[in-house]
């Protein structure tokens, strides 16, 4: 889940707008591969397009076809993508960086050479499988198109087998991919592929033992070429994983995007944002630390990004860098709202949300984390001070002049971050802490929630719910779980030099 998926409102003057950019970006595309088809012979454009004007009609008419299709899959599949210029651009630097260095690659040094996983790690880090596998697609039939009309070396076969090596081993990069966590697991995906391009690679070979006048031309023996087209397949599979770690940086600070790469920077101990966190506000550091250990367990149990998870509960309080007094966790005896009136209390209070979404994105994080930070208390009433005015007021109150600004949870890990910021601090208050109260009090925050909508603009489920309940349950019995009362012993050396215990009163 790289790029969040938001609920849209869509309307004509999107679907114009969207329509307008992706164009503009199938302009730019099918200019790379005019370029790269017309190569040097610019000069001779017009003789050129009158002897092939046919075939270079096929590759245009291929071209549109592949592009239109791309747009109609986004658009049925994932307005999300099309809903921002920048996701727009982002699908189409992948494709473009794609073409080139698989052309400049397969012209230079052979067409097994080229980085055919390259286009499914990339899309799979940076937008997400479904993604992956339809652009791994697309790649393939653009990179055919071009060996059939623009290489002249390239035979039908080779083609063929291109077609076939690309497709396949792309996916299984993107099938593999999302165990990888490490750049080391990804050198192995580099290693895996080869598999897969080396099969078909060999299988074409064979073909040249049944008519050796082909192999007569390069001055090799059917063998020969065979290990030796082999050893480019090792290559391109390699050269897959090192593209994809050179590149994928400079994407995800272009883009902002959030990667598994990325998470591990922005959740360690050196993060630049938890540091001032741990400093200036060590109560909230350890809330968002236990939350982030229960965010975890939630999204494994429901199935979403227990990385993206975590990092969401890292971040979701990092609004309270701006006041940290205000807030009971951080507060040492004295409590600054107990001289102030509960309006200000709370419009101090509710700050927390738009501050920490405001330096998240100060500080060019991702988004999406900016935007859990705004939506994990969505529009809830802010209770305490809501009760302590009714107390003060001797008539009607207006429950939103008390209550956060929204929006409501737009994704299931917001709605995650919510339930688990709430059940954290609830738990930690509560003296009895069995797992019968703790499933009692996690219920209770949950129907509330509920009966509130406060998770009608997300998808999660009531079979979600559920389970959000009961790994809270278990994990929270973990966190707070019930401790011996240790006896008080006296320690004290002996004449002997002994060390000697007693009871102490």
């Amino acid at each position: 889940m790289a790029i969040e998926q938001k609920t849209l409102h869509w309307t004509q003057e999107d679907l114009l707008k969207s329509l307008l950019y992706f164009v503009g970006h199938f302009l730019l595309l099918l200019f790379i591969v005019a370029a790269l088809l017309l190569g040097d012979k610019l000069s001779e454009l017009k003789m050129i397009m009158s002897k092939n004007a046919a075939s270079y009609s096929y590759v245009l008419l291929c071209i549109i076809l592949l592009v239109c299709i791309l747009y109609f899959y986004f658009y049925y599949e994932g307005k999300h993508i099309l809903a921002s210029g920048k996701h727009i651009t982002l699908i189409f630097c992948i494709l473009d960086i794609y073409v080139i260095i698989a052309y400049l690659l397969g012209n230079y040094f052979g067409i097994y050479t080229r980085p055919v996983a390259f286009i499914g790690l990339m899309t799979f880090m940076l937008v997400g499988r479904k993604e992956a596998i339809f652009l791994n697609v697309i790649g393939s039939l653009v990179m055919f198109i071009i060996d059939t009309f623009g290489v002249e070396a390239t035979t039908a076969m080779e083609s063929c087998s291109s077609l076939i090596i690309s497709f396949s081993a792309g996916m299984i990069a993107i099938f593999f991919c999302e165990k990888a966590k490490t750049r080391f697991r990804i050198i192995g995906i580099g290693l895996l592929i080869v598999i897969p391009i080396d099969f078909v690679i060999f299988l074409l070979g064979l073909s040249s033992l049944i008519g050796p006048e082909a192999d007569a031309i390069v001055g090799l023996s059917p063998w020969q070429v065979i290990f030796t087209n082999m050893g480019k397949g090792l290559f391109g599979g390699i050269m897959s994983t090192v593209f994809f770690l050179t590149l994928l940086p400079v994407f995800e600070g272009l883009f902002n995007c959030l990667t598994v790469f990325r998470i591990r920077v922005l959740t360690s101990s050196d993060a630049k944002i938890l540091k001032r966190l741990k400093v200036e506000a060590s109560g909230t550091y350890t809330h968002v630390t236990v939350v982030s250990q229960l965010a975890e367990a939630c999204a494994a149990a429901i199935g979403e990004n227990m990385d993206y998870a975590r990092a969401a509960a890292l971040y979701h309080d990092v609004g309270k860098l701006h006041h940290p007094e205000y807030f009971t966790e951080n507060q040492h005896g004295y409590n600054v709202h107990d001289e102030l009136l509960p309006e200000l209390s709370a419009d101090l209070i509710r700050s927390h949300a738009s501050e920490g979404y405001a330096l998240i994105r100060k500080s060019h994080l991702p988004e999406f984390l900016a935007d859990v930070a705004l939506q994990h208390h969505g529009t809830l009433p802010i209770r305490y001070f809501y009760a302590k005015a009714l107390k003060l007021s001797d008539g009607e109150l207006n429950m939103e002049d008390f209550s956060y600004r929204g929006p409501k949870p737009q994704s299931k890990i917001a709605a995650i971050i919510m339930i688990t910021d709430a059940a954290e601090a609830a738990v930690r208050a509560s003296g009895n802490r069995s797992p019968e109260n703790v499933e009692k009090c996690v219920r209770k925050i949950i129907d509330e929630r509920m009966e509130l909508e406060q998770f009608a603009e997300c998808d999660i489920t009531m079979v979600d719910l559920t389970r959000i309940r009961w790994a809270l349950v278990n994990e929270l019995s973990g966190v707070y779980h019930h401790r011996i009362k240790y006896p008080s012993i006296k320690y004290k050396k002996t004449a002997e030099g002994k060390m000697k215990g007693e009871n102490s009163k």
